[in-house]
């Protein structure tokens, strides 16, 4: 086995024979990993509580000739307490994790994904504003290459006023050519805004309709894409 170092995100743990955990990371270098950390659910465990969904560590691994390497040493670069006590925060912090591990292939390096995690804890853990989950899952997806065309209609390219969603075609589309579920110009400009720039004063939005119809969006795009139901989105949004 060779030794390697990285830096990484904990995305998920679970439960591994009597003591140990699997633990999903998004390395800098190495991508997406999966590793046992053994021994970590004993009391005495010297880094379990490194391991936890969420924290920023730099990690020692052993890669093994499987699918699982093996966690040797664990230090934390950067905590964040008031992530951890507060549930809004919480929900948050599981919205932009689980958004990851689906949306990123094993061992496939993405230092970009990588740094944009880091700084979407780093924001809910300073302010955490509420389309902070929603500007993540854009940008996710726009990272990978798969936006959601919302600049023109995805039918003719027109970009009149009264656009409807219509995801399945890949973005919005005018009335002319079908329209689809529909979005106000508001949301839409908004929505617009995270993917052309605009991404700091959108975080500054406070919570109400526009954000709330934002996040709507934003989940439906990455759902769509996913083809699956967040699990996450049940605890964000009480569902």
């Amino acid at each position: 086995m060779s030794l390697y170092r990285d830096v990484a995100v904990v995305l998920r743990t679970h439960k591994f024979g009597e003591a140990d955990r699997v633990v999903v990371l998004m390395c800098r270098e190495s991508g997406k990993v999966r590793a046992v950390a053994k021994g970590v659910r004993r009391t005495r465990s010297k880094f379990g509580s490194r391991l936890e969904p969420g924290s920023h560590v730099e990690v020692q691994l052993h890669q093994g000739r499987g699918e699982l390497d093996l966690v040797t040493q664990a230090e934390t670069v950067e905590s964040r307490p008031r992530s951890r006590g507060d549930m809004g925060r919480l929900s948050h912090v599981a919205a932009v994790l689980e958004a990851v591990e689906l949306v990123v292939a094993d061992r496939q390096p993405n230092a970009r994904i990588h740094d944009m995690l880091v700084g979407a804890l780093r924001t809910i853990e300073e302010r955490d504003p509420p389309l902070l989950p929603a500007a993540f899952y854009l940008k996710l997806l726009a990272v990978d290459g798969v936006a959601p065309e919302l600049s023109a209609c995805v039918g003719c390219g027109g970009d009149d006023a009264g656009m409807g969603l219509a995801l399945e075609a890949g973005g919005v589309r005018c009335r002319s050519c079908g329209g689809g579920r529909p979005v106000s110009d508001q949301a839409l400009a908004v929505a617009r805004a995270v993917l052309g720039g605009g991404l700091v004063a959108v975080l500054d939005l406070p919570e109400g309709e526009v954000t709330r119809e934002v996040d709507a969006l934003a989940t439906s795009a990455l759902e769509t894409h996913l083809e699956r139901r967040l699990r996450s989105v049940r605890v964000l949004h009480g569902a």
